[in-house]
């Protein structure tokens, strides 16, 4: 049964429908296969394999028919969002002890459509910096070194997937928590279009930077784990329905963009040479199948400005009750970001949301010309996990913890769907992920766009890989 660790997630729900394995063979495979390699890379460090039984043999009770699209399918939720009856402690010692009675509405969604929760996954405090690593489980480490960060902060779901021990994991991303960790581990990682997975609302209803998204091995996987959290639900008003075909089959139907533009840098942000060079090889392999790969990309010269401002509007909105009780316990990137949104004036950010206006605006207009936008994922390859952050990159030193993520966090600005799909490796061998950016609500074409170049570049079955030491 471990030969499963390699299986696809779409190929194990064929099974799971075709009857050759159930969802507690599935359990047993990820038990042992964690107890085997999550020492290696700590990236989940909250198992609840008791709870994942019971809802594993309550669907083996249904027909399959019935189950819902992942059919038993288990999968980890990042330590972020809400699971009744299990801990969230959103990598703070504030809430180390913090149970909830009920789940967020993206998580039940899950459950209805047959997935199977038996971990928790990893994540930096509060999701804030592109680093897992926080105070109550210490850091996740990359499994292709584990000299080296997984990124953050879903870098616990990312190395799970990376290390086999998971098919299907749950991220969350504001300025590239679910980007980063993909492409430092060489999974696909996909931040959808605002609204497309409902969530339950906390702290501000139209609360948009942060968006819950799919992270697997595959395009495919991801569509599929789309599909399983998409919809409209009355809970989250400004939620979308579901497409009237499913994001697999979009996926599948061979569509291809036409033209596409690559940008090396969005021309906001230094880029290491190599990183870069990976990230365009890649994309100009479009062209082998006539595809028009053109170098261009809109225009986000206000990204670094807008998105320090609105970021630090939502850390204060949403965090400031914590610096006033619990200053002690918070990490001193999130009391700056608290800080500084608390220092707001409403000059600034009326400012920053007509910046934002602007940025969208002038984007919907290059999608009038491009069906998709690449670029590198991230500006770096895997860091040393000692380092909490970037502090500078091709020679340009940045300011904060947030700068160096600006080739993630310009797109979130602008309200589109991205995706990060593994593309090459540096010299050292360390992944590299190509950003691929959709119109808004074009989440289908990016997805069919997206395994259309995992075809051409061939690296699909990467991963999983057993962890390995640090070097």
């Amino acid at each position: 049964m471990h030969e499963l660790i390699r299986d696809t997630a779409c190929r194990i729900v064929e099974k799971l429908i075709a009857g050759e394995i159930t969802p507690i063979d599935l359990l047993d495979v990820l038990e042992k296969r964690i107890a085997e390699v999550d020492s290696k890379v700590n990236a989940l460090p909250i198992l609840c394999f008791d709870r994942a039984r019971d809802h594993a043999c309550a669907l083996m009770h249904q027909p399959v028919s019935q189950r819902g699209c992942l059919a038993g399918l288990p999968v980890a939720i990042k330590d972020l969002v809400d699971v009744a009856g299990l801990r969230n402690t959103q990598g703070s010692r504030i809430f180390r002890d913090n149970t909830p009675i009920s789940s967020d509405i993206l998580v039940d969604r899950l459950e209805r459509s047959g997935g199977v929760i038996y971990a928790r996954s990893n994540t930096s405090e509060f999701g804030a910096g592109a680093n897992t690593v926080n105070e109550l489980f210490g850091a996740t480490l990359n499994p292709w070194n584990a000299s080296r960060s997984a990124a953050g902060s879903s870098g616990g779901a990312a190395a799970a997937l990376a290390a086999g021990m998971a098919w299907l994991a749950h991220g969350s991303d504001m300025g590239g928590s679910l980007r980063n960790p993909a492409s430092f581990c060489g999974v696909v990682g996909l931040r959808p279009s605002l609204g497309r997975v409902a969530r339950t609302p906390k702290f501000k209803i139209d609360r948009n930077l942060g968006i819950q998204g799919p992270m697997a091995r595959t395009v495919e996987d991801v569509a599929l784990m789309l599909d399983a959290m998409s919809g409209e639900h009355p809970g989250d008003p400004l939620s979308l329905p579901s497409p009237s075909e499913s994001f697999l089959a979009t996926t599948r139907s061979g569509k291809r963009p036409k033209r596409v533009a690559f940008s090396s840098n969005l021309g906001i942000t230094p880029v290491d040479p190599q990183v870069a060079a990976v990230a365009e090889r890649a994309a100009r392999r479009f062209a082998e199948t006539g595809v028009i790969v053109d170098e261009a990309h809109p225009d986000l010269r206000e990204a670094h400005e807008c998105f320090q401002i609105l970021r630090a509007f939502d850390f204060a909105v949403s965090k400031a009750s914590l610096l006033r009780n619990h200053r002690d316990l918070l990490k001193p990137e999130v009391i700056w970001n608290i800080e500084e949104g608390l220092k707001l004036s409403m000059e600034q950010i009326e400012r920053a949301e007509a910046q934002r206006v602007a940025m969208a605006a002038r984007v919907l207009k290059f999608f009038e010309e491009y069906d998709l936008l690449l670029s590198p994922a991230t500006i770096v390859e895997p860091f040393p996990v000692r380092d909490r952050y970037v502090s500078e990159c091709n020679g340009e030193r940045f300011d904060n913890y947030i700068e160096w993520v600006a080739i993630a966090f310009a797109i979130t600005l602008v309200c589109c769907p991205a995706l990060s799909l593994p593309c090459g490796f540096t010299d050292s061998g360390l992944p590299v992920g190509l950003q691929m950016v959709a119109a808004p609500r074009a989440d289908g074409a990016l997805l069919a766009g997206a395994k259309e170049l995992e075809d051409i570049l061939g690296l699909r079955g990467s991963t999983p890989i057993d962890p390995r030491p640090a070097t």
